[in-house]
């Protein structure tokens, strides 16, 4: 029988209302300066910045949905989506930017996106295994105790790697977003006004990687103070 632990709410509500505010700053920054006009589109900017680093063999191409901007280390793939790449608009350069500024770490060597990328596999496996891990070892230790506590603790330790997963992508989107900045300063790309809005866009951007930061490691605690209870109690 299952029932909610209202002991949940404890660990996953600041995240969920970060999450919550996260969103709303992010949609309240592209909303205004989505109407700012920048004089170039996300990926004429987006190339200009590549092609100024001498990074000519990054492609660009348009992605599906809406802020699905990333960029491909494997392909070396530049992806912004329409409203970006077509955007003439002080955000959609921001977000362009942003991701010319992950090109620009991929091909100078910078050390926690070359880690994140390779816990990519990691974090695929543990995103959705690893919980269905730790809730067949609590079924488990009804009647098998040592057994289904182990096979929990695989699950935790699965889970693990996507909190780790989200400690070091802040570095590297703080990162890309200071690359940015200074690239659309030292090219000249846009004027005081627009880097306002530049800074409030990325900013609100990173505010939400910070709260899928806050919402993973709650979650990992949430299962660790849980088993660790229930271990108490089997002893």
């Amino acid at each position: 029988m299952f029932f909610f632990d209202p002991l949940y709410l404890l660990f996953a509500l600041p995240a969920l209302l970060l999450g919550l505010y996260a969103q709303i700053k992010v949609q309240s920054a592209m909303g205004r300066y989505s109407r700012v006009p920048a004089g170039t589109s996300g990926a004429q900017a987006a190339r200009t910045l590549l092609d100024a680093n001498t990074l000519y063999d990054v492609q660009i191409e348009e992605s599906h949905g809406f802020l699905s901007d990333h960029y491909d280390p494997v392909k070396r793939v530049l992806r912004l989506s329409p409203q970006v790449a077509r955007g003439n608009s002080v955000a959609s350069v921001g977000v362009a930017a942003h991701e010319a500024g992950h090109a620009l770490q991929h091909a100078t060597g910078y050390w926690p996106l070359q880690i994140r990328t390779g816990m990519v596999p990691v974090v695929q496996f543990g995103s959705w295994l690893g919980p269905l891990i730790f809730l067949l070892g609590w079924l488990v230790s009804g009647f098998e105790p040592k057994l289904g506590t182990s096979l929990a603790w695989a699950g935790v330790l699965a889970f693990a790697g996507v909190a780790a997963f989200a400690i070091v992508t802040l570095p590297v989107e703080l990162d890309a977003s200071r690359r940015a900045k200074t690239m659309l300063q030292r090219y000249f790309m846009i004027d005081q006004r627009g880097m306002a809005g530049v800074n409030a866009v990325l900013d609100a951007a990173a505010l939400t990687y910070v709260a899928a930061a806050v919402q993973a490691i709650f979650t990992l605690l949430y299962y660790v103070f849980l088993l660790s209870g229930f271990s108490r109690r089997r002893r």
